[in-house]
């Protein structure tokens, strides 16, 4: 099928330019393999398509008549091809983002909210999940996680800097409970903890000091799987939270939070889109990676 498409366009460039040479010039081929394209064109339909001269070539009865349909038709094809480079080049279409919370209201949508104005035809369909997600098997153009351990097929762009981590509660329950001052005195605390069912549900608490790095298993009355939760239920003094400095900022130049084992708290890479390395990034694609790169 491809061949014939191929002899029929070099056909129609013969009876258009009425010479061989000059047609094998603009298709950028040699005459021979152009007169031996048509030759075997001619021999599989059966009919002569071009009277052929030593001064000129002109198409027969049934080369016009096959002309007649084929000119139009290779012209729509054509472009259609163009349409379609178009659209490709245009930032335009869909982009499907999976995402952590905390990703997205310090990251995601700020850079989303400058973009968007200036891009009528781009939609951004996020979908806020905090569970390890196969973005290809769903069907997502790209991923945003901590940090930038992905799989060898996955391309990782830092889209972030690094977040520190803080162990929080209010003052009036640090006064009623006392002021944890390692790791290991939170087991005595009501502890807020994040239920993450992607790591096996309440993972502990991991803390590091010169080297040495602690682990704590923490329980207290209430779990949440959402950040700003655990953040709400810590302001309203019902235990101790870990959580990102970013995530309870203003609680704490507010006085609303304070910081213990601050010297136990590390840090934990940033924020990382990735995607796959084999997938074409197109100029709507790219717009979110440059958008996210400045966030």
């Amino acid at each position: 099928m491809q061949d014939e498409l191929g002899a029929l366009a070099a056909f129609v460039a013969v009876a258009d330019a009425r010479s061989f040479t000059r047609a094998a010039g603009k298709l950028g081929t040699s005459q021979s393999a152009l007169s031996h394209k048509i030759r075997r064109l001619e021999a599989r339909l059966g009919v002569k398509l071009l009277t052929r001269t030593t001064r000129s070539v002109a198409p027969t009865e049934a080369g016009h008549k096959l002309l007649a349909t084929l000119a139009p038709a290779l012209a729509g094809i054509k472009e259609q091809l163009v349409s379609l480079t178009d659209d490709v080049n245009k930032v335009s279409g869909t982009i499907r983002i999976t995402t952590a919370d905390h990703a997205t209201e310090t990251l995601i949508w700020p850079a989303l909210k400058r973009i968007l104005p200036a891009h009528p035809n781009l939609a951004v369909e996020i979908d806020v999940d905090n569970r390890f997600v196969d973005i290809v098997a769903e069907g997502y153009n790209a991923g945003v996680r901590l940090g930038a351990n992905v799989d060898k097929d996955m391309i990782a762009v830092s889209i972030g800097p690094p977040q520190q981590k803080v162990v929080v509660g209010a003052p009036a329950y640090f006064a009623r409970r006392g002021t944890p001052t390692v790791p290991a005195d939170l087991s005595a605390h009501d502890c807020l903890n994040r239920k993450l069912p992607s790591l096996g549900g309440y993972p502990p608490w991991s803390f590091a000091r010169d080297g040495r790095q602690v682990k704590v298993r923490v329980t207290g009355q209430l779990a949440f799987n959402r950040p700003e939760l655990i953040a709400d239920a810590a302001i309203d003094g019902f235990g101790v939270a870990y959580l990102f400095e970013s995530q309870v900022s203003d609680a704490i130049k507010s006085g609303k939070l304070v910081c213990v084992l601050q010297d136990w708290c590390g840090s934990v890479p940033g924020y990382h889109l990735y995607y796959p390395m084999s997938r074409q990034v197109t100029p709507a694609f790219q717009v979110i990676i440059d958008a996210l790169r400045r966030s």
